[in-house]
């Protein structure tokens, strides 16, 4: 028979697993987005959770267990964060996320580790067909119409690899001036990019 303080601790011990596994989420996706998947150690990620790197086999069974469960939760974010969008949106939305502001970091850290290989076919397939899917719908999304072609598509998939770069450039914080760029010029130069790029809802062609 389980006494009241026995309950009391196995929950305390559920509550703590679940925040370790958070707190491993949290280092692994941050470390992972910023210095890849090769250069991050399971060693580091334990040290900077402060808990047993043992932990990681436990709650995630691998590295490539961790990483992926990092990828999931970066698609969920990002997912998220593209969903409704429409065409005079798409800019400021951009902009608004990959500003300097302190609670856009999880989202950026997400666009981050969708460049980051592990190594892994099957994982890797899951970040190209997210990176397809985002394509997808910024086309879809500035055009009015879906599925877009290929052309379009292509031309999304080169906004796409801008956004991305941007996110790339910003995160060395070495790369001036685009790296301390204000949200409003952020905004100026993506809605110049969809609109030389992207044909508009009623079918007219970029300039």
């Amino acid at each position: 028979m389980i006494t009241s303080a026995d309950g009391e601790t196995a929950s305390r011990r559920r509550r703590n697993a679940a925040q370790t596994r958070r707190d491993l989420l949290a280092v692994a996706r941050s470390r992972f987005a910023r210095d890849g998947y090769a250069a991050t150690t399971v060693r580091d990620i334990a040290d900077q959770a402060g808990v047993n790197v043992a932990l990681i086999s436990r709650y995630f069974a691998s590295k490539e267990g961790l990483f992926e469960a990092c990828l999931t939760g970066a698609i969920t974010d990002v997912g998220t964060n593209t969903d409704d969008l429409e065409r005079d949106d798409i800019a400021a939305r951009l902009a608004r996320h990959l500003s300097g502001s302190p609670d856009r970091v999880q989202l950026r850290n997400a666009l981050l580790l969708l460049m980051r290989s592990s190594g892994d076919e099957r994982i890797d397939g899951l970040r190209h067909a997210v990176l397809r899917s985002l394509s997808e719908k910024l086309a879809n999304a500035a055009t009015g119409r879906a599925p877009a072609d290929d052309e379009v598509l292509i031309r999304a998939q080169v906004v796409l690899g801008t956004v991305l770069g941007v996110v790339m450039l910003r995160s060395t914080g070495a790369v001036q001036p685009i790296a301390d760029a204000g949200e409003d010029i952020l905004n100026q130069v993506f809605a110049e990019l969809i609109d030389a790029l992207l044909p508009r809802p009623d079918g007219g062609s970029p300039d």
